[in-house]
């Protein structure tokens, strides 16, 4: 699916995270990162409807990205509530390993010492708090498809979200994974490579290769989300005639 149309998923994939920084940077800054966090399944809907149409022969669209507030709006919306509070209360969780220190540092606050680090209660706090936040973001893999394509309610989208998720929790780990180590090892190793040289072929090789690179893995990560639900819900159904293969 992203061959076929490359440069509409990723001009998606930049209008939406264009919304969310405007959200986050405007002028009431709070209010916008509570609005990003409840408003992301709604967006999710847009992208799962690009797919849907690309597989059924059409081309994704920038106007695809709002069908979520174009029906289902009430039943999305709270899930958006519930990824706000499972996140909040799963980052809240590490502080109970690390006494806060891990919130401190994402909240732009004081570095970890060198004692906390090599302590590992750090790195247990990080992964505490993955823990804590599986659940509900099990819950919320599939919800906003089944809002949309199956007219479920919150709570019956949450549920069978984080029962299919565990019924399948095999790929589902491979899935995880993959994500893991596409979104986030190798970023951060290509910017801790960059740190190292100089700061403008830093500059370049940040522009030129890392951030067109991030945008190819959340626009493929949109598709795969599509993709799983698909497979999870409908793998008897034939494709649709004249659809693309994903990938």
């Amino acid at each position: 699916m992203f061959r076929a149309a490359a440069l509409r998923w990723l001009l998606l994939i930049v209008a939406y995270y264009a919304i969310v920084a405007f959200a986050e940077l405007g002028p009431l800054p709070v209010v916008g990162k509570l609005a990003a966090w409840v408003l992301k399944p709604v967006f999710t809907v847009g992208f799962l409807a690009a797919a849907w149409g690309q597989e059924r022969g059409g081309k994704p669209e920038i106007v695809d990205l709002f069908r979520g507030f174009r029906g289902n709006l009430w039943a999305l919306l709270p899930l958006g509530l519930v990824l706000f509070a499972g996140m909040t209360l799963a980052v809240a969780a590490t502080a109970a390993i690390d006494g806060g220190a891990l919130i401190a540092w994402g909240s732009g606050g004081e570095e970890p010492s060198d004692e906390l680090l090599k302590s590992g209660r750090l790195q247990l706090a990080m992964l505490f708090g993955i823990a804590c936040a599986l659940p509900t973001l099990l819950a919320l893999w599939f919800a906003p498809a089944l809002v949309v394509f199956h007219d479920a309610g919150a709570l019956t989208a949450l549920s069978t979200s984080l029962r299919a998720s565990l019924a399948n929790w095999r790929p589902v780990a491979i899935f995880g994974l993959a994500i893991m180590f596409y979104g986030g090892v190798v970023p951060v190793l290509g910017g801790a490579i960059a740190s190292l040289l100089d700061v403008t072929v830093r500059t370049v090789l940040g522009l030129g290769l890392l951030f067109p690179y991030m945008l190819v893995f959340l626009a493929t990560f949109q598709i795969a989300d599509y993709v799983a639900y698909r497979d999870v819900f409908h793998a008897d159904e034939p494709a649709p005639v004249g659809s693309d293969q994903a990938g």
